[in-house]
């Protein structure tokens, strides 16, 4: 893990991204249907609070309110038919300094993991080669 990844407290996941873990996901699914286990999957979450759901841009927002607060976004893009990309950003409420030593990292890879349960995993940053 590199030292940017521990001394921020922002992180986001995108197509191109340098680290592996952190580029866009795909899966087998519509947009519709994956916005729904995302929602699904944060009300089961203890202390997620999900803020907003645009089912139109296929955007929600969730705020953690447990442990190390958190604000989270969640963008839905269908790709394709049956192939909808998932991305997330995350940012971490510190008090002092704006570092939170990998915690939105982890809880980005933990999110991914999450949906690998409930989705066809189809790929990561499958069209950032391109």
């Amino acid at each position: 893990m590199k030292w940017k990844h521990i001394l921020t407290n922002h992180n986001e996941t995108s197509e191109r991204h340098s680290d592996e873990q952190l580029k866009s996901r795909y899966y087998k699914t519509t947009q519709s249907t994956a916005l729904q286990v995302v929602k699904e999957m944060f009300e089961q979450m203890d202390g997620c609070r999900i803020v907003a759901i645009s089912e139109e841009r296929g955007e929600m927002s969730v705020s953690l309110t447990k442990g190390k607060k958190a604000f989270i976004v969640v963008t839905v893009i269908s790709v394709r038919p049956f192939e909808t990309a998932i991305d997330f950003s995350v940012t971490t409420e510190t008090t002092w300094l704006p570092v939170d030593f990998g915690f939105s990292r982890q809880l980005i890879i933990r999110l991914y993991d999450e949906l690998a349960k409930r989705l066809t995993y189809i790929g990561s940053g499958i069209y950032g080669e391109k």
